[in-house]
């Protein structure tokens, strides 16, 4: 560990090889950090704290401060951080409460300037939030989503894996996997096909996806008819498997079509 001056480090804080502490930076008790992660200076990283490796930390952030929850009652929880993830100036991540005791974020994601990631929520891996995104509490995040900026999500907000959310969205509904997502009040904007492709889905792929995407949000039919037709005439995949799942347990609905 390489520790620059004026820093606050508790001597039960449990930090790994090679990991980088600038200037001013406090670190409490019950915190460990993996080897190779840069902390900028002036970061606050209360107990519970769990960041993974090769992680950067710019100055101003602070990860794991209690919940802003009226409700909190100290109970033991965490805020994970995973591997390989970028966390930019004054990000705030809350702990977790009883309800899941943690909140997560997984490996290589990059959390812009002022991103606050409130109390149980959980976010996948590979996901970009941009400048000034805000999620609530208990929101869920898949796996390579992208928000960006100003940016806002209601709590218990579930949204799907390879999403794509416009920036100024406020997000009250959930947005299934594999959409771009935009329009106020917030509505389906097609598939995201770009990401897609950069990600190595298949052109075949990607149109099945479409074709669900039409029968739920195009052709006039309500949720429950469409899930049915794509039941009964959807190719069988993995995702087709997926959205069918997310739009079942979406119990509080999912985002409007573009026409509604």
């Amino acid at each position: 560990m390489e520790k620059f001056p004026f820093t606050n480090i508790h001597p039960k804080a449990i930090i790994g090889k090679d990991v980088i502490i600038e200037s001013f930076t406090t670190i409490h008790a019950n915190v460990e950090i993996g080897e190779g992660t840069w902390i900028g200076s002036n970061v606050t990283i209360f107990g519970g704290a769990r960041i993974g490796k090769n992680c950067k930390i710019f100055p101003g952030s602070v990860i794991s401060a209690i919940p802003q929850d009226l409700k909190f009652d100290e109970e033991d929880t965490t805020a994970e951080i995973g591997d390989n993830c970028i966390i930019r100036e004054c990000v705030t991540i809350n702990r977790g409460t009883v309800d899941k005791h943690k909140t997560v974020v997984g490996n290589n994601c990059l959390l812009m300037a002022y991103v606050h990631i409130a109390h149980d929520c959980i976010v996948g891996n590979n996901c970009v939030l941009a400048n000034c995104v805000n999620l609530a509490g208990h929101v869920e995040l898949g796996n390579f989503v992208i928000i960006e900026g100003v940016a806002g999500v209601q709590q218990f907000i579930k949204i799907g894996d390879h999403s794509f959310i416009a920036s100024g969205s406020n997000v009250r509904k959930n947005v299934p996997p594999y959409i771009k997502a935009a329009r106020d009040p917030l509505s389906f904007a097609g598939v995201n096909s770009v990401g897609l492709r950069r990600r190595g889905f298949s052109a075949d792929i990607i149109m099945q996806i479409e074709d669900m995407y039409r029968s739920i949000y195009v052709r006039g039919l309500n949720v429950t008819n469409a899930v049915q037709i794509i039941e009964q005439e959807a190719p069988k995949s993995e995702e087709k498997n997926i959205i069918l799942k997310f739009i079942e347990e979406s119990t509080k609905g999912i985002i409007r079509g573009p026409l509604n």
